[in-house]
């Protein structure tokens, strides 16, 4: 459980790890955990289920000794579009040098290049740009033949067996929701993670669909959009809508997209995400450097400090935490930069995240939670308290970004688990969250305990209905919505 300084030292922009060979270790997950992780992250393209479920189970395992609510995000790798092998596992692509993708799994030539897409050779056309190396090396199809697309080298460089080829503005037939993919959701929902994030997302109907997959396997694990295609972008709103929370996801949108028009897009997402109270993930080489080096660029400094003063709920780390040499200290580093980029936050309200329209329809929630969140910052409150039985009340205060500390309760550890990352809210196992009058006593032993308050400090703690029925949910009184309690602690 963690201390009252321990709270005050972790940012409230919430951090994502991945796990991977660098950080799989308990004591590793514990210490990154310990570092200012709220989630790891499971990226299934590089790891069976098999292999994953021992890393779920050592989180389990890592949460329960530390009492202490993790969260795990399962990453579906989607329609991800992939080089074969090449003879000697790389080649130099000269500029105006010709090559050809064809059909098949191998190739003689050195110049013939296959894919994992089947229908790649049928579904390019003269004109089309073909993007390699992480858009490091670019050509342009120049025709076509039964079998196979010519191509001619644009931008120069090295390009890699397995590695992604990215398509800008190609319409493919490929599904959004491949085999593995639907195999490794029902995975996932038995292994009762909390979110399961969908790549390549190219519509609303295909976040349903994973929805779908979780639901019809027992599982209410939230849903996450990936947004890495142009696809997506121009789908926005609707792909928001429909989804638990967002991820930018900059890989492979800074490929299929225009690189300068990153930045631009970036901010769009986050400011339609606002709009619809969803949690935002900004993700992707956010201290890449910090793969081999102690220390971040400055650029990436100010890459972390601009997604959080940008409103992102969560920043996420790759291979910095999964394959890096210096996990712990990009941790350490990320949660550095958002804490002290959060106290230029102070008194900003949320209309300053352009939430003056909203496109949820929760206006009592909003209404209630806006005032509580006001009423703790007159008061000079030292904490407040959200009671949320299903995580809705307490996205909602995540939402109005309050710069009071706050503390998330609920009987559910799965809702505990989702606000791991809700912006600000520290999920607390053990309270009464379904009876006030026990509620208000077990806060006030609580802070005493950890440090948070004293005689004749003040809490505030606000809930959902289900705080008016007393052990008995017969009891609740017909058409209260949300409660705020301030308690006034005595000597």
């Amino acid at each position: 459980m963690f201390s009252q300084q321990d709270i005050c030292k972790r940012a409230r922009t919430k951090i994502v790890a991945t796990v991977g060979p660098a950080s799989r270790d308990p004591d590793c997950l514990a210490e990154l955990v310990r570092s200012g992780v709220d989630v790891f992250r499971l990226n299934m393209a590089h790891g069976t289920p098999e292999q994953q479920q021992e890393h779920v189970d050592a989180i389990r395992r890592v949460s329960e000794a530390m009492d202490q609510p993790i969260a795990i995000l399962v990453d579906l790798a989607g329609p991800k579009i992939r080089l074969g092998e090449l003879a000697d596992g790389h080649i130099f692509c000269e500029k105006d040098a010709e090559f050809s993708f064809i059909n098949g799994d191998e190739s003689n030539d050195p110049h013939d290049l296959t894919s994992t897409y089947d229908p790649l050779t049928q579904e390019l056309s003269v004109g089309d740009q073909v993007m390699l190396s992480d858009g490091s090396v670019m050509m342009k199809v120049t025709g076509k033949e039964p079998g196979r697309v010519r191509m001619a080298v644009v931008q120069r460089g090295t390009i890699r067996s397995r590695q992604g080829i990215n398509l800008p503005g190609v319409k493919l037939s490929a599904p959004a929701i491949s085999v593995d993919d639907h195999m490794h959701a029902i995975w996932a929902a038995k292994a009762n993670v909390d979110f399961v994030s969908l790549s390549f997302v190219r519509a609303p109907d295909e976040v349903k669909a994973l929805r779908d997959i979780l639901r019809s396997n027992g599982s209410q694990a939230s849903v996450i959009a990936k947004i890495e295609k142009r696809e997506a972008l121009d789908r926005l709103d609707e792909i928001v809508a429909v989804s638990d929370a967002i991820m930018v996801a900059r890989g492979d949108l800074g490929v299929e997209i225009d690189v300068a028009e990153m930045p631009i897009e970036q901010k769009r997402i986050i400011r339609v995400c606002h709009r619809y109270e969803k949690p935002v993930i900004i993700a992707t080489q956010m201290l890449e450097s910090m793969h081999e080096s102690q220390r971040p660029t400055r650029a990436e400094v100010t890459d972390v400090a601009n997604a959080t003063l940008d409103g992102a709920d969560a920043c996420m780390l790759s291979g910095e935490t999964a394959i890096g040499s210096y996990p712990v200290e990009a941790v350490q580093m990320m949660n550095r930069i958002a804490l002290a980029t959060e106290g230029s936050l102070q008194g900003r309200s949320a209309t300053d995240f352009e939430r003056t329209e909203y496109a949820t329809q929760f206006d009592v929630t909003r209404a209630v939670v806006s005032g509580a969140g006001l009423m703790a910052q007159q008061l000079g409150a030292k904490i407040l308290v959200v009671a949320s039985h299903s995580g809705g009340t307490a996205l909602a205060l995540s939402q109005q970004r309050s710069g009071v500390p706050t503390i998330g309760v609920s009987s559910e550890e799965s809702t505990l688990r989702k606000m791991c990352l809700y912006w600000g809210v520290t999920p607390l196992r053990g309270a009464p969250a379904c009876d006030m009058p026990e509620l208000i006593r077990h806060t006030d032993a609580w802070a005493r305990k950890v440090g948070f308050a004293e005689p004749g400090d003040r809490i505030v703690i606000v809930g959902g209905s289900h705080l008016t029925a007393g052990p008995n949910a017969d009891d609740m009184v017909s058409g209260v919505h949300d409660v705020v309690v301030v308690h006034e602690m005595e000597s």
